[in-house]
């Protein structure tokens, strides 16, 4: 398939970018970090080593959806000399033989995030090579690929099956750092359908919900916040929940589908950022752990790798439910906090975006450039969807698709728009003779009502309980679909309050709002709307208007992607997508959220009336 827009451009400067330069062959330092003579002597417990699995996956996947033929040579090299180097019993670590996750560690004393006592990133490592080998062996068909794979299920099954070692044991969070290896053992059950792969699943699920400081089914049954699962810590909480959700999917067990569910919701209404990152780190000792729901700050942390787990959690929700609600989600991240933290050359990237704050590029090692250029190559995938009832258009951008499988193979589909979010897109339609299905089209939760037309006539457009407008009807070669969306801009508003509570001596409750700040920022369509800063501003600027002198400015003529102006009485200010804002340069500050002036009718900020709510 081919991706146009915005994110098809975003997604082609991150092949040609980070995928085409990272790792070239199997002497780059991310692949040499494997050399058994090397991992030989490595104490350090470091994870990265998960730079190889991650490039494995994401350059894969590019180089299929891409038909890059240079990039596709280098993963199967890549994939090769990693097989080639295994251990007979399975390990393809970066550790000395002392420290590799087979091997107990001693006792560990208390700490705030229940680590080891010997540092390890080992599990960690071995969970992203096994989706890495998978995705080779999906591209190149080589059975030494999967064969790796394989081995490393198996080894993992010896240790924490047979041999009883606790796997909670050897990550920090709880043990999620760790954990996470429930995605691969999933996808090894999933590609061979051998039985001790889905026992290694369920006994990882078994353990993590058996230690008590996470105990991460109990937790979820009981629909407790994100933030009190574990440490709360964002990118392995949602990495774990995403592959609960792939188990669970598999296996058609629907038991933890609520409490899936619920937790996708709490993190949706509690969690994100404007831009549809997860964020946290507001006065914590993690920059990456979540906030209690009712805190609020502009200035939070958004980790590109926590980023990418929400988009992957969102996705097995998705194909699990077929609810557009998840596609809403998935659009709203990708065109903002995911394109917002890549720089414009596809190669750098940002490990923290801020709603309010500095952009910064992060240096050569860090996990979130892997991690982003991850997170792009999920979006072909997601732009359609088939089943054996209907074609799904999830996403509308510019491009066009061909369907091996579904009701209609080889229907092709070319999609045309202008615009960072069209607003108007036409579908052409290519079925390879003509062909009776359901054709579902999104209806974007932030536009009215779509109108559709088939070839100049207007169709009934009403969206069905999971959100899609479907059309059933036998088509023909060259049937041309017009959809035509509106949405105008909007104030959005946060407020970073603390309500204390207790009891009377009675029994009666009582409650005082001890603290309120309240914020607005615009929102266009999908897209978070911010403004450049300059030596001297706040990071945190006032705007002195109140929210209807704020909204009555908001023009509605344009689209998303247009620029926006705020006349206020020191001079205009001028709001551009967040994505883009600043030109995306190391250094550039920018504000999302503005600080709304004190009022009288807010009783616990003015200075003229300071009594508290109760």
């Amino acid at each position: 398939m081919r991706m146009g827009g915005v994110l098809g451009e975003a997604i082609e400067a991150s092949r040609k970018g980070r995928l085409s330069h990272f790792i070239v062959d199997a002497h780059s330092p991310a692949i040499a970090l494997f050399d058994p003579a090397r991992a030989e002597g490595n104490h350090e417990g470091d994870w990265y080593g998960e730079h190889a699995g991650k490039w494995l996956i994401a350059a894969a996947r590019a180089a299929a959806h891409q038909g890059d033929d240079v990039l596709r040579a280098r993963v199967l090299e890549v994939a090769d000399h990693l097989a080639a180097i295994q251990r007979a019993d399975g390990y393809l670590g970066t550790s000395a033989p002392e420290r590799r996750f087979t091997v107990p560690q001693p006792p560990r004393p208390w700490s705030w995030d229940g680590a080891p006592a010997l540092r390890t990133w080992d599990v960690w490592t071995h969970a992203y090579l096994v989706l890495g080998l998978i995705e080779a062996w999906r591209l190149g068909g080589r059975p030494a690929h999967l064969e790796a794979a394989r081995a490393i299920g198996r080894l993992c099954h010896a240790a924490f099956v047979e041999g009883g070692l606790d796997i909670t044991t050897c990550g920090n969070h709880f043990g999620m750092s760790a954990t996470v290896l429930l995605d691969g053992a999933v996808e090894l059950f999933l590609v061979t359908d051998d039985p001790q792969f889905l026992e290694l699943a369920r006994r990882i699920v078994e353990q993590a919900d058996h230690n008590p400081p996470l105990a991460l089914v109990q937790r979820l049954l009981a629909g407790v916040d994100a933030s009190e699962i574990g440490t709360g810590k964002a990118y392995q909480l949602l990495w774990n929940a995403a592959a609960l959700a792939k188990l669970a999917h598999a296996t058609g067990d629907a038991t933890l589908l609520p409490a899936l569910e619920r937790l996708w919701a709490n993190v949706h209404d509690h969690h994100l950022s404007l831009g549809g990152g997860p964020w946290g780190g507001a006065g914590l000792r993690s920059r990456e752990c979540f906030n209690p729901p009712f805190v609020f700050d502009p200035q939070g942390y958004v980790e590109t790798c926590s980023t990418l787990a929400w988009l992957q959690f969102t996705r097995e929700l998705l194909a699990w439910t077929g609810h557009a609600r998840y596609v809403d989600a998935i659009e709203r991240t990708a065109l903002n906090d995911l394109l917002g933290a890549m720089a414009a050359d596809g190669q750098d990237w940002c490990y923290y975006s801020f709603g309010n704050g500095r952009r910064t590029h992060t240096t050569y090692w860090r996990c979130c450039k892997s991690s982003g250029a991850m997170a792009m190559e999920e979006l072909p995938m997601l732009a359609y969807a088939t089943s054996a009832r209907d074609v799904r258009v999830n996403l509308f951008v510019p491009g066009e698709v061909v369907f091996d499988d579904g009701p209609a193979p080889g229907l092709r589909i070319v999609q045309q728009g202008q615009g960072e979010v069209p607003m108007r897109v036409e579908l052409t339609l290519q079925p390879a003779h003509s062909s009776t299905f359901a054709l579902a089209l999104r209806q974007p939760a932030w536009s009215a009502p779509v109108q559709v037309r088939i070839d100049g006539e207007l169709q009934d457009a009403r969206a069905d309980d999971d959100g899609y407008v479907r059309l059933q009807r036998q088509w023909q070669i060259g049937t041309r679909i017009e959809i035509a969306f509106s949405a105008r801009p909007q104030l959005q508003r946060r407020a970073n309050r603390n309500v204390q509570e207790s009891r009377a001596p009675d029994g009666s409750p009582v409650a005082q709002e001890v603290l309120r700040h309240d914020y607005v920022a615009v929102s266009w369509g999908p897209l978070a709307y911010a403004t450049a800063l300059a030596e001297g501003d706040s990071p945190a600027p006032d705007l002195p208007l109140s929210g209807a002198s704020l909204d009555a400015q908001l023009d509605p003529a344009g689209a998303p992607g247009a620029e926006i102006a705020l006349a206020l009485p020191g001079g205009i200010r001028r709001l551009s997508p967040f994505w883009r804002v600043g030109d995306r340069r190391d250094g550039s500050w920018h504000a999302t959220w503005f600080r709304l002036p004190l009022t009288a009718e807010d009783g616990t900020t003015s200075p003229t009336n300071c009594r508290s709510r109760t």
